[in-house]
């Protein structure tokens, strides 16, 4: 296991990613002041996301109908707990985007070659257990 997205399991029999990015912000407000710098106050964290990208050889490992998985997750909106296979815990993510490009197709249409890419932002980790008691 690489990671799992609730019961979602990034593996090689599913869907195995190859780059991982993520992005942490914090917020930091300013108020302008005569003849000096601004003050500045931290107001805490802010926007985080993560952006898994790999590639689909559906002739060699993983399966396709995986991303069609991770569509309806997105569709129902809930907060998933993301986890590395290491046992690092992200906190709760949703997902706000995924794209797919097809290439190299058989002469059905069908391609030997799919590059994905999936964006996830985490939300505060409360909405997750509210959406568990719900």
């Amino acid at each position: 296991m690489m990671m799992a997205l609730g019961n979602f399991v990034f593996s090689l029999p599913t869907l195995v990613y190859q780059q991982l990015e993520r992005s942490c912000s914090w917020r930091h407000a300013s108020t302008e002041r005569i003849g000096v710098r601004a003050a500045s106050q931290y107001l805490g964290p802010g926007e985080e996301s993560i952006t898994l990208g790999g590639v689909l050889a559906p002739e060699l490992a993983c399966d396709p109908a995986e991303l069609e998985t991770l569509r309806e997750i997105a569709d129902e909106g809930e907060p998933q707990a993301l986890v590395s296979g290491s046992g690092t815990v992200f906190g709760a993510y949703v997902i706000t985007s995924l794209s797919e490009t097809g290439t190299l197709f058989f002469s059905d249409g069908t391609p030997r070659r799919i590059e994905f890419d999936l964006k996830l932002r985490r939300v505060p980790d409360e909405d997750m257990a509210a959406a568990a008691t719900e």
